[in-house]
């Protein structure tokens, strides 16, 4: 009895292989260093990559998507292979309209996983074809995450080391405008 390939065949040395185009979906409320270690490492394996900036009406965000895709832009400079765009609705359905084959997710920490594996499984149930591939981030930015630096800066704290300066910024701005029982007040 013969068994059925699992893999399928590979290509010859000299095929020429498609362009891979990632997606980097979040809410990038703000983008931190830690998303921009993902990006530039998820292009030494993806020849382009589209950072989708979720338009989520369950988050109240401190930034709007059009702030927060300007803050991406500004932080990823003029690489042709980086686009910036906003996007509401399902992942797998953006994913289908761009063409992208491969969902980058960056873990954290454990905690992490379970959440994003029940993500992972949902979406391959919608689209098969959508592969998701986990990263995990260096090690100088393991501990950062955008509501951990919205709430360094929103005490005045220094968050220099954990985002763009034009992000630092504007995030200093917000916090210096808002008054000290709206700050106090900012849901998580």
């Amino acid at each position: 009895m013969t068994k059925p390939a699992l893999l399928a065949p590979a290509a010859p040395a000299d095929a020429v292989r498609a362009p891979l185009l990632a997606l980097y979906a979040g809410s990038f409320d703000p983008i931190t260093n830690g998303h921009l270690d993902l990006i530039t490492r998820t292009l030494t394996f993806a020849d382009r990559l589209i950072v989708a900036v979720a338009n989520n009406m369950n988050k109240q965000p401190l930034f709007s998507v059009e702030q927060r895709v300007a803050f991406i832009r500004d932080v990823t400079g003029d690489d042709p292979r980086i686009e910036v765009r906003a996007f509401s609705g399902l992942l797998v359905d953006f994913a289908r309209e761009v063409g992208a084959r491969v969902n980058v997710r960056g873990l954290r920490a454990v905690s992490d996983f379970e959440y994003e594996f029940q993500i992972a499984l949902m979406n391959r149930h919608l689209r098969p074809e959508l592969e998701t591939v986990f990263m995990t981030p260096s090690l100088d930015t393991t501990y950062i995450s955008s509501s951990m630096v919205r709430e360094v800066a929103r005490f005045g704290g220094d968050v220099s080391g954990l985002v763009h300066p034009t992000v630092g910024a504007a995030l200093m701005a917000r916090y210096a405008a808002r008054p000290a029982d709206a700050v106090s007040a900012e849901p998580q």
